[in-house]
C-alpha cells in the first residue's frame, strides 16, 4: 500500500494513469504529453510499476504499458474505511461555519 500512494503522491504519474485507463501506451507515448525526457518517464512507469499499477510488456525496444487497477480499488478502500470519520469532522465543521457566521441564517450572531 505505501508503494501504491508513494506512486500517486506524483501527478505526472497520476497523468499516465489517467492516459492509462483508456488503454494501453508505449512509455514513449505516455512521455509525450508531459513535459518530460523518456528516461524520466521510463523512471515514472518504474515506480508504477513497483506499486503493481501497470503491467509493462517489452517487445524489442518497445515497451507497452497496461493499467492494473486492483491496487488502486485496495487504497480506495483503505480510504473509505476512514470516510465515515471525515464525513462527521466536515459535519462538524459546516456546522460551526453556519453558527459562527452573521447572516440570515444566524441573525442574533453579531
Amino acid at each position: 500500500m505505501d508503494e501504491v500512494f508513494h506512486a500517486l503522491a506524483n501527478d505526472a504519474r497520476r497523468a499516465m494513469l489517467r492516459r492509462l485507463a483508456a488503454g494501453a501506451l508505449t512509455v514513449g507515448q505516455l512521455a509525450e504529453p508531459l513535459t518530460m525526457s523518456l528516461a524520466a518517464a521510463s523512471k515514472h512507469v518504474q515506480v508504477l510499476e513497483r506499486a503493481g499499477l501497470l503491467h509493462r510488456t517489452v517487445s524489442g525496444r518497445r515497451h507497452l504499458c497496461r493499467l492494473r487497477a486492483a491496487p488502486l480499488a485496495q487504497a480506495e478502500a483503505w480510504l473509505s474505511w476512514y470516510e465515515p470519520f471525515w464525513n462527521d469532522r466536515l459535519d462538524a465543521l459546516a456546522h460551526l461555519v453556519r453558527t459562527a457566521a452573521p447572516g440570515p441564517e444566524n441573525p442574533e450572531h453579531p
